[in-house]
């Protein structure tokens, strides 16, 4: 039997690991949002192998927890069931895909964020949590910001030891200025609403504030005109509605006219920054480059597939055959999150995508009056609910902004942040009804586990599966291009990933170019160039090149009627 002592001590001890597996979650959660902007955005596969084992231990520790916990709680405030509609069409949608590897690796994406949006709500939603993980981003974003005014003022062309293609522009950790722009952007407003807000001595707000400048500077020197609009409507709009509170109106307005001014003076004197703004803004109208004849094919693209889209991930192979004349390139994405999503998941994906957004902007207008303090003729009436809340909302709006001219939300460690952004501004509906929290029970709670092994399963293995491939692939960019050399590691690639069309792609060269050597056994590599052009065809039908180099292998051999 089982005294009353030690029904006690069994309930101390699973209030204990409980206690452990929430401390651990964050922690994890922390690392995969400290890791992926410092490696370059996590958007190599070996670095987004290591997002997804770090995932699986997230979803391990809250599958502990859910036992551990006596009676454990969901939260499920609306806009969770609009996340689950999502990842339940990008299943679906991935089983009827045209191209399994980038399919495949765009599922895994969505996959990961939605494991981290539920495990984020239903942990890490405790003010004390909220604070641990808004002071670690804006740390990170203060320190990330200082390597790009490194590199900006030493004219710096490196990222870790990585070449970037945009010198003169400052990228931090991050390989495209833009996607730094977006990274800091979506920080700024959270680090400025603590400091005037937030309910915090005078030392951490003074700390705040600089990290907040140093931001500014940092999305400055990105020369990303997409952030600067982005970032200044963000703040505009934070400032207004502070000035609505008469508490917040004072130090709203003052910080407002510091970085007004601040930031005017700073690109008043710069003759690079007036150029880039002259390159805006020219012949009366604003320039934006090439980006709008990429939407204009990404339209035709998205009529053509209407419902249902090209397929997850299919843009950039898809995109071929719409490409205009003044873009002789890959366009890799279309410069418009909005765009690329209807072309990728149709009119069915867009929508669904929209509807999550209103159902978060509906919550968020709920939670409005229950986190807003009350204002007092004295007294500073600071909240930290109310900081984050502010923080959260205005740096998302500012993502939102941005995806109009970038593509912010495909980079994992910016589409991350947003997640864990989405997830703790949802969770802050708790404090507007009591409705939201579910008691799972024995079969809810096995079939959850059920669901997170399946996960933990497949991260596992897909992680595993992409850092070999990784490996193999790295190591042939090192060696002689078209070498037998290369053609070894290649194909140590391609059986670990048989999927992977431009793995078939690569083998094919190394065949064909030895082929157009001229040496005695030219016959036999034409004849392996093709088969491995073959196979590429049937991996992917829309890449011309494999047509091509068969047809000049083809007319090496002088079967010039099939070439």
């Amino acid at each position: 039997m089982v005294t009353g002592v030690s029904r006690e001590v069994i309930f101390m001890d699973r209030e204990r690991l409980e206690s452990w597996c929430e401390r651990g979650i964050l922690g994890l959660v922390l690392a995969i949002m400290i890791f992926a902007p410092l490696a370059t955005g996590a958007v190599r596969a070996i670095d987004f192998s290591i997002v997804l084992a770090l995932t699986s231990g997230v979803l391990a520790l809250w599958g502990v927890r859910l036992w551990a916990a006596e009676n454990p709680k969901l939260l499920c405030p609306p806009f969770c069931w609009a996340v689950l509609a999502f990842a339940a069409y990008a299943v679906a949608r991935y089983a009827a895909c045209d191209l399994e590897y980038p399919g495949r690796l765009e599922l895994l994406r969505v996959l990961v964020y939605t494991s981290l949006f539920f495990a984020i709500l239903n942990n890490l939603h405790r003010q004390e949590s909220l604070r641990i993980v808004t002071f670690t981003m804006v740390g990170l974003a203060m320190l990330i910001s200082c390597y790009a005014l490194y590199q900006f003022i030493t004219g710096s062309d490196r990222v870790w030891n990585f070449i970037s293609l945009y010198k003169g522009r400052a990228s931090g950790t991050y390989i495209c200025p833009n996607h730094l722009g977006g990274f800091l952007e979506m920080l700024l407003p959270l680090a400025l609403s603590y400091a005037l807000v937030g309910r915090l001595k005078i030392v951490p707000k003074i700390v705040l504030i600089y990290a907040a400048l140093v931001m500014v500077a940092g999305i400055g020197v990105t020369i990303s005109r997409g952030s600067w609009v982005a970032a200044t409507l963000a703040l505009l709009a934070l400032f207004a509605v502070m000035s609505l509170h008469r508490n917040y109106r004072a130090p709203g307005m003052v910080a407002m006219v510091i970085l007004i001014a601040g930031s005017t003076f700073f690109v008043t004197r710069s003759e690079f920054f007036k150029a880039r703004w002259r390159q805006t803004v020219s012949s009366g109208h604003v320039d934006l480059d090439v980006r709008y004849v990429i939407w204009q094919s990404t339209a035709r693209m998205w009529q053509d597939h209407f419902w249902w889209g090209v397929g997850p991930g299919h843009y950039d192979y898809r995109w071929r055959e719409y490409r205009p004349i003044e873009v002789q390139l890959r366009a890799d994405r279309a410069h418009n999150e909005y765009l690329n999503i209807l072309s990728d998941w149709g009119t069915v994906g867009g929508a669904l995508t929209g509807a999550a957004l209103l159902v978060l902007l509906a919550g968020a207008l709920k939670t409005w009056p229950h986190v807003r303090r009350a204002e007092t003729a004295f007294g500073r009436g600071e909240s930290d609910k109310f900081a984050f809340y502010l923080g959260a909302a205005f740096g998302l709006f500012a993502l939102l902004i941005h995806s109009t001219v970038d593509f912010n939300m495909r980079i994992p460690a910016n589409a991350i942040v947003a997640t864990a952004l989405m997830a703790l501004l949802a969770s802050q509906l708790r404090h507007a009804s009591g409705s939201y929290w579910l008691r799972p029970g024995t079969v809810a709670r096995a079939l959850m586990c059920l669901t997170m092994l399946a996960l933990i399963a497949l991260f596992c293995v897909q992680g595993v599966r992409l850092g070999r491939e990784f490996v193999w692939l790295d190591r042939a960019e090192t060696v002689s291009y078209g070498s037998p050399e290369q053609r070894e590691l290649l194909l140590k690639a391609y059986e670990i990933e048989p999927k992977n069309f431009e793995t078939t792609q690569a083998v094919g060269e190394t065949y064909r170019l030895k082929c157009f050597e001229g040496d005695d056994d030219y016959a036999e590599m034409a004849t392996n160039a093709i088969s491995w052009y073959a196979k590429g065809k049937a991996l992917n039908p829309y890449d011309g090149y494999n047509h091509l180099y068969t047809g000049m292998c083809l007319d090496k051999l002088d079967r010039h009627e099939e070439a």
